[in-house]
């Protein structure tokens, strides 16, 4: 199981959670990027990104939750992250979002909220490299935990097998040690606060692996 840590809420500064989270054996950098407009918070523009970025040694997992996919890929490209990823739910044309995220020689990551069904990202499972399944609504933190995910993420790694797809699956939501031990059908579990509100960051990515 790999893990990706998000940095959105710790009790150090930006600086000192990335030098914490570069002595853990975490897999990846987690950055959420919220417009305000696709949810309610407005979270990292790229100029403060920019700032603080330099400090990561980990691979960058970029989660939008952005209207504008375009305008945030062009700047976030500049980060050099293995994966963009967008929601599913933001009404373009996807399949253009895919190609112009690969453009970059950048990995495609979609999203999908809670409630939206396996079918409508179907489709797109041949071209992708990631799914990022919501087990919270995005852009709220705090939440517990939506157990109704867990068939969508048996149903996209029975689909995954049965067709030899390369996309990996990602929860990202309300994880902890005890919902964890619901996804091992998960391939990357993307946690924020049960690692970074904590002093021992190593010892809580260690309850969260599954191998």
């Amino acid at each position: 199981m790999k893990i990706s840590v998000s940095i959105t809420k710790s009790k150090y500064n930006i600086v000192e959670t990335l030098n914490k989270l570069n002595n853990t054996d975490a897999d990846f950098i987690h950055l959420d990027v919220m417009d305000g407009i696709f949810v309610p918070d407005k979270l990292y523009s790229y100029y403060e990104v920019e700032e603080f970025i330099t400090y990561n040694k980990k691979p960058l997992d970029i989660h939008l939750m952005v209207v504008d996919v375009k305008k945030y890929v062009d700047e976030f490209a500049n980060t050099n992250p293995e994966y963009i990823t967008f929601h599913l739910e933001v009404n373009a044309n996807i399949g253009e979002l895919i190609k112009y995220i690969h453009s970059y020689n950048i990995k495609v990551g979609i999203s999908i909220k809670p409630y939206t069904k396996i079918e409508e990202i179907k489709e797109f499972l041949p071209d992708i490299e990631q799914v990022l399944v919501m087990s919270v609504e995005p852009g709220l933190g705090g939440q517990k935990f939506i157990e109704e995910v867990i068939p969508k993420i048996k149903l996209l790694k029975e689909i995954k097998e049965q067709n030899n797809y390369d996309y990996l699956i990602s929860v990202d939501g309300g994880i902890n040690e005890e919902t964890a031990k619901l996804l091992d059908d998960a391939d990357i579990l993307s946690v924020g606060s049960y690692v970074c509100m904590n002093d021992y960051y190593q010892n809580q990515i260690n309850k969260l692996r599954l191998e």
